[in-house]
């Protein structure tokens, strides 16, 4: 049996104020099981990197509700939600975010120590080995490829064992032969760890990889491949 892992109901969220507020989500409704690969796509504008700040919780939204993994993440304080968010969300961004003056071992291993986890640098250099760096922990930022720096930010995103995994156009800054060894990096840690992953891309083919797809357009789902597999009578 199935278990839902993260719930939208009547997510609404308006950013900026009066005449150059936007409408980004429109009353937006989602359910997405546990396990599941999504990759979500839309043209630029559409809403698709508002929702998921939304479903990484750094994104409050104006009304509605969002529970993940049990919890509503809408009643929760700024920092309870900050807690919850370092244990059971990890996030790989297009453009790294890695601390200029720390290691990769120590990009990985600080977030762990400030969420009080036990052995950081240990989980930080056994995280850096799975994804291929393991030759690489000494070395900073600058010292590494592009490539190299999104596999540190994937372990990053990995070392506190969330139980949901984003990322905002993770293969966008890389070439096309380096983004494919990402995008299989990414999968294949997703399929080994049983980890809901959600994915935001312009990359149709990329989004195809994933087992859903989800279309966005002007703050609604305008599409979902779930529903076409759904038999008619669900539909109904």
């Amino acid at each position: 049996m199935t278990k839902t892992i993260i719930t939208l109901k009547k997510a609404d969220l308006t950013l900026g104020n009066a005449a150059a507020s936007v409408h980004v989500l429109k009353s937006l409704d989602l359910t997405i099981t546990e396990g599941q690969s999504v990759g979500i796509i839309g043209p630029s504008g559409s809403g698709k990197s508002t929702l998921l700040m939304v479903l990484a919780g750094l994104e409050r939204l104006d009304s509605g509700e969002i529970e993940i993994a049990g919890t509503p993440l809408h009643d929760l304080s700024e920092d309870a939600l900050a807690d919850f968010r370092g244990k059971n969300i990890g996030i790989v961004f297009q453009s790294f975010h890695l601390i200029a003056n720390m290691t990769a071992l120590e990009n990985v291993a600080v977030p762990l120590e400030l969420a009080n986890t036990a052995n950081p640098f240990e989980i930080a250099r056994r995280e850096l080995i799975a994804v291929g760096l393991g030759e690489r922990l000494n070395h900073y930022p600058g010292q590494l490829s592009g490539g190299e720096q999104q596999r540190v930010a994937i372990a990053r995103a990995l070392a506190p064992s969330p139980a949901v995994l984003i990322a905002d156009e993770p293969t966008g800054n890389l070439d096309t032969e380096t983004g494919r060894q990402i995008a299989d990096l990414l999968f294949s840690k997703q399929a080994e760890r049983g980890t809901t992953l959600l994915l935001v891309t312009h990359d149709n083919a990329l989004a195809t990889r994933c087992s859903r797809q989800i279309r966005v357009r002007s703050g609604e789902i305008v599409g979902d491949s779930s529903d076409q597999a759904a038999p008619k009578a669900a539909l109904a």
